[in-house]
């Protein structure tokens, strides 16, 4: 009986460690088509986090998830990803009203919000999942980054080293890392550190709007 009651515990404490483990992750690791009458950009600059608030604060902005893609791996989790073994990125999925915000207008923020001249790397964070990256979902947004890029150009001394690749598949991160930076902004160092500045620089450049 002994035996019997330890195996019963033995399984009820593996099954919730599973739980444990599956419970951050979204029930569908990609995401349904965009609303009607709204466009997708999606794009890389580093930390996720930095990249979500930028971009959540713009006016015609209506949703922005962090995510992985651009790489070769089926469902990411965000250990394989920062292992830098899945050629994924981080990347955010913007859905926006082109009525209010045009694509060239994100990748005007876009080129702002980041350092598009280090390659796989934005400031401490190191590796191919920080890669400076648009990936486009049609040839006019693929004709209006590379038109930007170039443009862009003039503004560093560097060479951009951006990479510019049409959209295979995006996959929604795990929960905990949705509106980061909204509701950890107070708690996490890293926070404090490195993604307040960067909001407080857009703000004061009248990149992005005050809240």
């Amino acid at each position: 009986m002994k035996i019997r009651i330890l195996a019963l515990i033995t399984l009820t404490l593996a099954a919730l460690a599973l739980v444990s483990q599956s419970a951050d992750k979204p029930k569908s690791m990609t995401t349904p088509e965009p609303t009607p009458g709204l466009e997708r950009a999606v794009l890389g600059g580093g930390c996720f986090w930095c990249l979500e608030a930028v971009f959540e604060r713009l006016d015609g902005v209506k949703d922005v998830v962090s995510g992985y893609a651009g790489g070769h791996t089926e469902n990411p989790t965000y250990e394989a990803v920062c292992s830098h073994t899945t050629g994924h990125a981080e990347v955010v999925q913007i859905d926006f009203d082109p009525k209010k915000i045009s694509y060239e207008k994100l990748l005007d923020v876009f080129w702002h919000a980041h350092d598009p001249t280090t390659l796989n790397r934005q400031g401490h964070d190191v590796g191919e999942s920080y890669r400076s990256l648009i990936l486009y979902t049609s040839e006019a947004q693929k004709a209006a980054a590379e038109k930007s890029k170039v443009g862009e150009q003039k503004n560093w001394k560097a060479p951009i080293v951006t990479q510019l690749e049409p959209l295979k598949v995006f996959y929604k991160a795990e929960v905990s890392h949705q509106d980061y930076y909204r509701l950890n902004g107070n708690k996490n160092p890293y926070c404090q550190a490195v993604i307040r500045p960067k909001v407080e620089k857009l703000e004061d450049k009248g990149i992005i709007p005050k809240q």
